[in-house]
């Protein structure tokens, strides 16, 4: 069922406010479940890094993507900018300072802590002012059960429209490696060209998600995505907190869409490169024994 528009409150310097331009967030948000024989073994939300403003410019180094550094936490976004971005900021702090969850809660239990604490921000924003806010945004959410023998996934979408308030509702897992959900403008042109993966050799594979992802990104004529792939995720394993992955895009080294020169402290997180392989984040290269995953239906 849909949630009550929150009341929207006007603030003062109305005719200051209505110069504001709104920044964009129109985005390609892909999440995803990785499954084996033993069920859900991992969940990602992967996004471009694109902010836009009224395509006469844009900043390609946003942030779309969070995890949590002690939880099982994953959330993206898409659609206006400047409230999700202050806001799921201070969310994910406070989960990372032990005051909004702890590992007893149950998958549910977060969520509606997790929404609560954005709604309850929501009603304090201007949105009655012109310019500020986008006509829609959306969140995926994706948590993980701990206190269970079998540890248990679960995501969940919460989405605000103009003129319509809050929605959400749980999003089903598929049974098989595959799309969870598509979020943003860019996801038209993802899922016509995944429909070519779907029936290529790696179909039902975690990695054919990513790899679509990164061929999308790198072809795409959506003016409002663009920059580096930015990826987040949780693995099955009991008590592990969530991941955010270093990517080697373009034979460049990213995290979270910023680009970082080279360091000796690079491995100090995990990097993938647009294959999904596991890399050394100094030679840029995949570590010594990996798996090998090439995508022969990648464009050039």
């Amino acid at each position: 069922a849909p949630w009550h528009e929150p009341r929207q409150f006007a603030i003062a310097g109305q005719a200051n406010v209505r110069f504001i331009q709104k920044g964009n967030n129109m985005s390609l948000v892909v999440s995803w479940i990785g499954v084996d024989t033993h069920g859900t073994a991992s969940a990602y939300i992967a996004g471009d890094s694109r902010i836009s403003w009224n395509k006469s410019a844009h900043f390609d180094y946003g942030r779309k993507v969070y995890a949590s550094k002690q939880y099982p936490e994953l959330l993206g976004y898409c659609g206006d900018v400047l409230f999700p971005s202050i806001v799921v900021s201070q969310v994910f702090e406070m989960i990372d300072r032990n005051v909004l969850i702890n590992e007893k809660h149950t998958c549910k239990q977060k969520y509606e802590i997790v929404k609560n604490k954005i709604l309850s921000s929501f009603k304090s924003y201007p949105t009655d002012v012109a310019g500020i806010t986008q006509d829609q945004f959306q969140f995926i959410y994706i948590t993980k059960e701990t206190i269970l023998k079998k540890p248990k996934f679960e995501a969940y979408l919460m989405d605000w429209k103009k003129g319509r308030g809050w929605r959400g509702k749980e999003v089903a897992l598929p049974n098989k490696s595959s799309i969870l959900y598509t979020l943003g403008s860019g996801s038209i042109e993802y899922t016509e060209n995944y429909k070519r993966y779907e029936e290529g050799p790696t179909h039902g594979t975690s990695r054919a998600v990513f790899h679509c992802f990164c061929d999308t990104l790198s072809h795409i004529r959506d003016p409002n995505c663009g920059g580096a792939p930015q990826i987040v995720g949780i693995y099955r394993k009991p008590e592990s907190s969530a991941i955010d992955f270093g990517v080697i895009y373009k034979n460049n080294r990213y995290f979270l869409g910023k680009n970082i020169e080279k360091a000796s402290y690079l491995n100090n997180i995990e990097w993938r490169n647009r294959l999904f392989e596991i890399c050394d984040g100094l030679t840029k290269k995949p570590k010594p024994g990996v798996a090998r995953q090439p995508d022969i239906l990648k464009r050039d």
